[in-house]
């Protein structure tokens, strides 16, 4: 029997290992679930790299049991309890304890009280926190429509950080000072809320702090009162993609492909985006922009502006925050309005519910 030349050997080995390289080189493929009917573009398209790369980012720490609301209550305990005097004295300790956990773990109380005299108001964080816990109070009672049962608590936007990771100043149009081709509108910055493209840098202060109408086309023929430029357009595509990064999809996740802008046959998510929208909004306007005097310099934008929230601030790259864990079912103290007393209450219930089924008709 002849018996193989060596070469022949190296170069089946030689072969053999390329395979084995190249094939450990190639990416797993990305996935596809189509939501709609077939033929029509309705998928939406899933990295699984991505999504596991971001397993950790969106687990929701455990929360210790709901305490029975029985007791003295913390406003009759504490001094100077504003908010959430309502609360039995566990109740309010075991959120403070998980406030703690939520925002900053490493500083401890001290990021917002004196140590030395929890009563005090000495620290700026410590108005922040107020308004913020009424802030998340006023999402879970009042925008139902957007956050439905699953609600939120401070931990679906600080993770873990005395700062969100996501939020947004007022940019600057002309950044690079003397310009002599004029008033850029922001464009061709290149920056990263719009992925980078040419479209102007800050597409959320004429959407989320103004009232700028969301649209690429208008309603009636030019020029009869209709303000849908191009300009506009661009900031609504800025939009739009912000959108999209911040909660991991496709444009199909809200809109219908054979029309845009049709609200008929498109997906519900769209009216659930067109309430998160205007919370945003409302959020930003009533309990951010009124904390600007209470920010130091140094934690305000270029422009002097306190920091304001958007998509990105709860998402962070999920289709729904946290992958749509629950916590608020543990703290039900953080899904009523403990400002309020009992009448007001029951007279805002019943104006919400009967604005409540026109408002999911639109």
């Amino acid at each position: 029997m002849s018996k193989q030349p060596p070469f022949f050997s190296a170069a089946r080995l030689i072969s053999l290992a390329s395979v084995l390289l190249l094939s450990g080189c190639e990416r797993p493929p990305v996935v596809s679930v189509q939501h709609g009917y077939a033929g029509t573009g309705m998928v939406q398209v899933y990295n699984p790299r991505t999504l596991e790369q971001q397993a950790d980012q969106h687990k929701a720490p455990e929360s210790t049991p709901p305490l029975p609301d029985d007791g003295p209550k913390a406003g009759q305990v504490y001094q100077n309890v504003q908010v959430l005097g309502d609360l039995s004295v566990g109740q309010f300790t075991r959120l403070m304890v998980n406030m703690t956990a939520w925002i900053a773990p490493e500083q401890g109380c001290a990021y917002c009280h004196n140590p030395a005299n929890m009563a005090e108001e000495g620290k700026y964080t410590k108005t922040v926190a107020r308004k913020m816990v009424q802030m998340t109070q006023h999402i879970n009672t009042d925008w139902k429509n957007h956050v439905g049962q699953t609600g939120v608590t401070c931990y679906t936007c600080h993770r873990g950080q005395p700062v969100p990771k996501e939020i947004w100043f007022t940019a600057n149009n002309a950044p690079r000072g003397a310009n002599f081709i004029g008033d850029t509108a922001g464009q061709n910055g290149p920056a990263q809320t719009v992925g980078l493209s040419s479209l102007p840098n800050d597409p959320f202060t004429p959407f989320l702090l103004g009232k700028e109408q969301i649209r690429v086309n208008g309603n009636t023929a030019l020029p009869s009162g209709n303000r849908q430029s191009i300009k506009q357009a661009e900031w609504t595509y800025g939009l739009m993609m912000h959108m999209s990064s911040s909660l991991g999809v496709n444009c199909t996740y809200c809109h219908n492909t054979r029309n845009m802008a049709q609200w008929e046959g498109g997906p519900p998510q769209k009216v659930t985006s067109w309430h998160g929208i205007r919370m945003s909004r409302e959020l930003n306007l009533s309990y951010m922009e009124p904390l600007t005097d209470v920010f130091p310099a140094h934690r305000k934008g270029e422009l002097g502006d306190v920091a304001k929230l958007n998509c990105a601030t709860c998402h962070q790259g999920a289709f729904k925050p946290l992958y749509g864990a629950a916590m608020l079912k543990d703290h039900p103290e953080l899904g009523r309005d403990t400002t309020l007393s009992a009448p007001v209450k029951a007279a805002k219930a019943a104006l919400q519910a009967s604005a409540a089924a026109p408002v999911a008709q639109r």
